[in-house]
């Protein structure tokens, strides 16, 4: 099983990168590769509860129903903490499945091998 980290740093600022991510990490972990999707920059608001329930870019499946697929076939969310704090969002508020972490989590990730991408 491969290792993939998918950095998701964009939200409703460019919802097509937002849902092409989620495509990806999707198919990724549909292949059964140990699949993290790390929320930073303006892509940690994905992590609030509702905010991503109005996103459908045409061509896709809603991004609400893209995050929460991801979540229930084993895919793993990680929220950039700094980016979550500096955005005022609320820990209390989180979707099922996200959890805040410091980018040391991240690089340790990718320092075990694991492939990277950005949208």
């Amino acid at each position: 099983m491969s290792k993939i980290l998918i950095s998701v740093t964009n939200s409703k600022n460019d919802t097509d990168r937002a849902t092409v991510g989620f495509v990806v990490a999707n198919a990724s972990v549909a292949s059964e590769q140990e699949t993290v999707v790390f929320l930073s920059i303006e892509g940690a608001r994905l992590a609030v509860k509702g905010y991503a329930d109005d996103i459908h870019e045409a061509g896709f499946k809603p991004l609400g129903e893209l995050i929460a697929s991801f979540v229930e076939a084993g895919g793993i969310i990680w929220v950039c903490s700094p980016c979550f704090k500096k955005r005022g969002l609320d820990e209390n508020n989180l979707i099922p499945g996200a959890v805040i972490v410091g980018g040391a989590k991240a690089v340790e990730f990718l320092s075990q091998g694991a492939a990277s991408m950005t949208y």
